[in-house]
């Protein structure tokens, strides 16, 4: 970042249920997974005893299905093959997540919800024996977890001994952006629901016919989002969420001709300005941010996931097929950048950013890790490195 300046980060849209009304449509309103649908009406289908585990990668669009599996279980229609049917109470309350037979809990929620003096540990306890309580309206109550693969072990054995003895008053929705994360044991305790990208020729009519863009506009978003629909979504509703990533991929690339100083000065301002910002970001994150540690650790990795896309596509230019990268976009000149880059060198940089990228859901301390990237981002010449 040039010096005496900052960088200015994105105002962050909270995310808000769908509201519906009597133009919406019956059935899934979340965009594609076909196979994630047809799993979870059989699982309904079958009584609704199972577990889900929805996961997928950040920006997927894991709420908006979450969204519809809610509206599906408490649907009021008798029939499954008319639920979700996005007009009666149940539906409504469940996209509004105030359905009073909804509980929902998240590692972060527990850590702020602890007493005087209790660990995170026996908070989650706490919150898993208040959750065993009786359906009031529904068949069933659904007690939603975000944010599983957060959990530590001690809280995921908690878990499993309520997953170990289902009852058929309780279904258990597990959210996870990693679900390698997750105890091998809870993960054979649930049905897993894989949400992912979407075909980009749905995305483009979806960013079209929904939010009226241009299809010039929608294509370049679909392709910048790289088909995942929560994060088209979030750059459709909110201009300067896309400003931010040309920013900072624009740095980005101007690092690559300045020394480690430089570097390591971009990483604070750029850590800090966006960490200012960090709130929930809609479906992008899939996640609530709720204490300054989180907040610099979200900031961090909407860093790093956007410093992957960029590295990812100078690759992709190195290797001669720059129409294929999404960036160029928003980057006028990357080919020229990669070329004198080098593609070794590229490669090298996207191992250690996924390394980061890992390390961050780990609870590495986000400015080391920024910096640790920096190591690994190319020089144009060798005397750049000082």
């Amino acid at each position: 970042m040039a010096p005496g300046t900052t960088a200015r980060p994105p105002p962050v849209p909270t995310y808000t249920p769908l509201v519906i009304d009597t133009a919406t449509p019956a059935g899934f309103l979340s965009l594609g997974q076909p196979t994630a649908r047809r799993l979870a009406i059989r699982s309904l289908e079958r009584g609704g005893r199972a577990s889900l585990l929805v996961h997928g990668p950040a920006g997927s669009g894991k709420a908006a299905f979450v969204d519809d599996l809610l509206a599906l279980h408490f649907c009021d229609a008798s029939i499954t093959a008319d639920r979700p049917c996005n007009a009666c109470r149940g539906c409504r309350d469940a996209r509004a997540r105030s359905h009073p037979d909804l509980v929902i809990g998240s590692p972060e929620a527990w850590r702020e919800d602890r007493s005087s003096g209790e660990s995170i540990v026996a908070a989650a306890r706490r919150w898993l024996l208040a959750a065993a309580g009786a359906p009031v309206t529904a068949d069933r109550r659904i007690v939603l977890i975000e944010q599983a693969d957060q959990a530590s072990e001690q809280i995921q054995n908690a878990l499993l001994k309520v997953l170990e003895e289902p009852t058929d008053r309780h279904t258990f929705i597990l959210v996870a952006d990693e679900p390698s994360n997750l105890l091998p044991t809870i993960r054979s305790r649930c049905q897993p629901l894989r949400i992912g990208a979407v075909p980009l020729s749905e995305l483009v009519a979806h960013l079209m016919n929904e939010r009226r863009l241009p299809q010039d506009q929608a294509d370049a978003l679909a392709r910048i989002a790289d088909g995942m629909a929560g994060t088209a979504a979030a750059y459709a509703e909110d201009h300067e969420l896309l400003t931010w990533r040309r920013r900072v991929q624009s740095e980005l690339l101007s690092l690559i001709e300045r020394n480690r100083a430089d570097r390591f000065g971009s990483v604070r301002d750029l850590l800090d300005e966006t960490a200012r910002a960090a709130r929930p970001v809609a479906d992008v994150m899939d996640e609530e941010v709720r204490t300054p540690a989180s907040a610099q650790r979200r900031a961090a990795t909407m860093i790093v996931e956007v410093w992957l896309a960029l590295t990812r596509d100078l690759v992709v230019a190195a290797a001669g097929r720059s129409e294929l990268a999404p960036a160029r976009e928003l980057v006028p000149g990357m080919e020229e950048i990669a070329r004198r880059a080098g593609l070794e060198a590229l490669l090298r940089a996207a191992r250690r950013l996924e390394q980061v990228h890992a390390g961050l859901r780990e609870n590495a301390a986000p400015r080391l890790a920024l910096e640790a990237a920096m190591l690994d981002w190319p020089f144009l010449t060798p005397d750049e490195r000082r």
